[in-house]
Formats: structure tokens, sequence, C-alpha cells
């Protein structure tokens, strides 16, 4: 098998939601397979310093700002970043929310809030960048999920709804831009401690029940993602589309010891 397959030298990828967490991780990833960079945020500015940490490698990298609950900036970004670069080969959809609370006192505005940000402005995006992307004949579109794409959680109803549409929406897509040279793949990372879930992590309890559930005894770490998004980002996955990866220790496997035996 030939390196080349995951040499992303001379393509241009737009990462979503790349202030902070892991929009940097998969960021990063991609600027190391040879990528060059757009990223997003709500506020540019708040991207300066991660932008010149990738402009360092030898990237070149575009900051703009991106608010995906807004039409309107969905459709600027994507036309000054064409304009910039001339193209965008891949999409990774990062950009996300959650609003963790019981389900009887999420409100009328948490579900919105979510939903807006992590499934309709992942739609959104897509259509944006997907119409150049088919002009080209050419493109990879990795949305990011969850594991709550394929599990439910207490406290994460709205959350897990709009993950569960993730993984709906690019098996619909993978079908709907398959015969433009188009591939749509939902990566979907386990428990990984975020700026979103941080105050989880500071109940040990909490954590000890987390790893006994999964298999590899341990949450995620950013570095167990980055394989997976520079395969799906290149040429060695190109026969791959309508899949969700999951990257989660194995928890989304259900079982995480045997049974004990009858005597």
């Amino acid at each position: 098998m030939s390196d080349s397959l995951f040499d992303l030298s001379g393509r241009v990828a737009l990462v979503t939601g790349a202030s902070r967490g892991l929009g940097q991780t998969f960021a990063r990833a991609l600027a190391r397979a040879g990528a060059d960079l757009i990223l997003t945020a709500r506020d540019a500015a708040d991207l300066a310093p991660f932008a010149a940490e990738m402009e360092a490698t030898g990237r070149r990298v575009l900051a703009l700002p991106l608010d995906v609950r807004d039409h309107g900036s969905i459709q600027k970004m994507v036309t000054r970043a064409v304009a910039d670069f001339g193209k965008i080969d891949v999409l990774v959809n990062n950009a996300g929310c959650n609003v963790r609370k019981p389900a009887l006192d999420v409100t009328w505005d948490d579900w919105n809030l979510v939903l807006d940000t992590n499934l309709r402005g992942t739609f959104f995006v897509a259509q944006a960048v997907a119409r150049h992307m088919i002009a080209r004949r050419y493109g990879r579109i990795i949305n990011i999920g969850s594991v709550t794409c394929v599990a439910g959680y207490a406290g994460l109803a709205p959350y897990g709804a709009s993950r569960g549409g993730v993984k709906q929406l690019t098996m619909s897509l993978a079908d709907d831009w398959g015969p433009h040279g188009i591939t749509v793949n939902c990566l979907a990372p386990g428990w990984f401690k975020t700026a979103q879930n941080a105050v989880l992590y500071e109940n040990q309890e909490w954590v000890d029940y987390l790893c006994d559930r999964i298999p590899l005894k341990r949450p995620g770490s950013p570095t167990d993602l980055e394989g997976a998004v520079v395969f799906l980002a290149s040429d060695a996955s190109a026969y791959v589309t309508a899949q969700t990866l999951l990257i989660d220790g194995g928890i989304s496997g259900g079982a995480t010891r045997a049974l004990p035996r009858r005597s």
C-alpha cells in the first residue's frame, strides 16, 4: 500500500468550530498530512493563535467567521473561502454545541439551539460547500457526530437527537452526491474530554464508571482521532461513503465483561 493514499498535499480542508477542542485536533492532523486550512469560528479573532500555529508548520491558513445558525453567514464564509483558495477539497463539519439537562428541564430555546447548530447547521454548511465540490466532481465531507449517533444517554435528549440526525443526514447526502465524486461520512467520537463535558471528568467516580464500560478501559485522547480524520479525508477512503465510523474504545458494542458462569 502506498503512503500517497494518505497524502493531502495540495488539498484544501475546511474545518468548522476550530477555535478549540476536537476541531483543532482535526485541523492539526490534516495539516500534518499536507492540507492547507480554512478555519472557522463565530469570532475569527479567537482563531488567531491557532492559525499562527498552523502557519508555522508551512501550511497556508485562512481564518474566517462563521455562525452556522445564520444562513447568510454560511454563504459569505464559503464564498470568501473559494475566492481565496479556489476550491474546497475536504469539509470537516465540526461546529456544535450541547445543553446538558434532564429531559423535563429542556426548554424550547434549548432544543432549538442544539438542533439548529448541530443538525441544521451541518446540513447547510455541507450544502454550500457541495455546490463547489460538484462543479469539480471531487469532495470529501466528514460530518462530526458522536457515540450518541447510536446510543441514548440521560440528560442528552436534544444532543442525541441532533447527532442521530447527523448519522441519517450523512447517509442521505452520500446517496445524493456520490454520483458527483463526493463521499460523505460521519466520524463519531466516543467519550473524549472537551470543553463541553470537562465538568464530568471532575467526578472520579463517574470516570471510573465510564472506563469500566469501555472495553479499552480509558476515555479517548485527541491522537485517537487523527488517523480516522486523515483516512476519511484522503484517497485511502475513495470507496467509503455513507458510513459512521465510531472511535469510541468499543463502548457502543454494549457488553464490557463476560457474564458469570453458572455453577
